[in-house]
């Protein structure tokens, strides 16, 4: 059957920002002489990092650090004696609760603001998902009246809506950009995504209100070259405002949540409060990779770690032991195969690790609902 139009522009927008993201890792890029400028114009090139994602990243593209590093209208008021954050601006309740629809435009999902400098952010949450990038410099975050945090430049704090959040001041060359995203942003960005994976679970509910482990997830994220370059591609798009541009951030965040899901090493590194949290999504992310033969006492080994911890931490973040999200990452790689490619229903049990085909079907009918074969043909329609 035709692929959907939605599909095809799906496709296209994904390898638009792929190109990109290319262009700016190997630096190809046309240098156009301006007045004032000595340099004459050429084509220049950095050297394509031999291995994929970590590497050192040059700052933000100047003009854009510089729109970003403006004297707001807040902050001149500020710095011309006014002492305190302007509550209006953000709300209109009697509690410090920042207001999305004070800081969205009608019928956008997604806005961003230069954090308010110069001043101490008293203590408030949001009614909707917040996500802080450091653009440059540092800023200092108390959350849920205990935990300090310490950003620095090419870090990312995401907080859901149960989270309070207290900022210190910060000074002029301290750029943090404020991310406001509906919960519905995240539901389309990852119904993008086809292939299933539980590390986009644990981040979703994370990042979801009745999540009731974790409120905010923390990112070192300065040297993952692709993380830094889909994150400057919305910003700036976000700053110029262009209309119709939900799609193209909805896929540029799936994309940015598949990137970060290849590094839980860079999750919540620095924040001994959350080390549960980090040791979950390390679990996860082995997994995720080691579906076909990864064993509870493997991961416990390499963790060092004893397996019964492992376990009871699994089954508290996510409601489900070792071997039970190990057979879901299973049976959703099945269904991938048997979406994406032609191998038989036979290779598709051998590639992830099951010999026994009657329990692989039962189990599959228990989670899709349908037999393998039935799934294949209900996809291809």
């Amino acid at each position: 059957m035709e692929r959907s139009l939605f599909c095809k522009k799906r496709d296209l927008i994904c390898k638009f920002i792929r190109r990109n993201i290319w262009r700016r890792r190997t630096g190809l890029c046309y240098n156009i002489k301006r007045p004032g400028n000595t340099e004459k114009a050429s084509w220049t090139g950095r050297r394509m990092s031999r291995a994929y994602g970590r590497e050192r990243r040059p700052a933000m593209q100047r003009e854009l650090l510089e729109q970003l590093r403006k004297i707001t209208e807040e902050e001149r008021a500020i710095l011309n004696g006014w002492q305190n954050v302007r509550k209006e601006l953000y709300t209109s309740g009697h509690g410090f609760v920042i207001d999305s629809g004070k800081l969205l435009q009608k019928g956008r999902l997604i806005e961003i603001r230069p954090h308010t400098r110069f001043v101490h952010f008293p203590k408030h949450s949001h009614n909707y998902v917040e996500m802080v990038y450091m653009c440059g410099g540092s800023t200092t975050h108390i959350v849920n009246g205990r935990e300090r945090i310490l950003l620095q430049e090419g870090d990312l704090l995401f907080l859901n809506q149960n989270a309070t959040q207290e900022i210190l001041p910060a000074g002029e060359n301290d750029i943090a950009v404020n991310f406001i995203i509906l919960p519905e942003f995240f539901d389309r960005a990852f119904s993008m995504i086809e292939k299933e994976n539980i590390l986009h679970d644990f981040l979703i509910s994370v990042l979801s209100r009745d999540s009731s482990q974790a409120s905010y997830l923390h990112f070192r994220a300065k040297d993952i070259l692709p993380v830094q370059n889909l994150i400057e591609n919305m910003i700036w798009t976000l700053l110029h405002k262009k209309s119709g541009t939900n799609t193209v951030n909805q896929t540029t965040m799936g994309l940015l949540f598949l990137n970060l899901s290849m590094f839980a090493d860079a999750i919540n590194q620095d924040d001994p409060d959350q080390y549960e949290q980090t040791l979950v999504f390390s679990v996860l992310k082995y997994i995720e990779t080691h579906y076909k033969n990864g064993s509870l006492t493997e991961i416990a080994a390499e963790m060092k770690q004893p397996a019964y911890h492992i376990s009871r931490l699994l089954k508290k973040h996510t409601d489900s032991n070792f071997k039970e999200l190990l057979q879901q990452r299973k049976l959703q790689q099945a269904a991938y195969l048997l979406s994406q490619t032609p191998l038989t229903v036979d290779a598709v049990m051998e590639n992830i690790g099951y010999d026994n085909s009657s329990y692989f079907y039962r189990k599959f009918r228990e989670k899709y609902g349908c037999s393998p074969r039935k799934y294949r043909e209900m996809r291809e329609n």
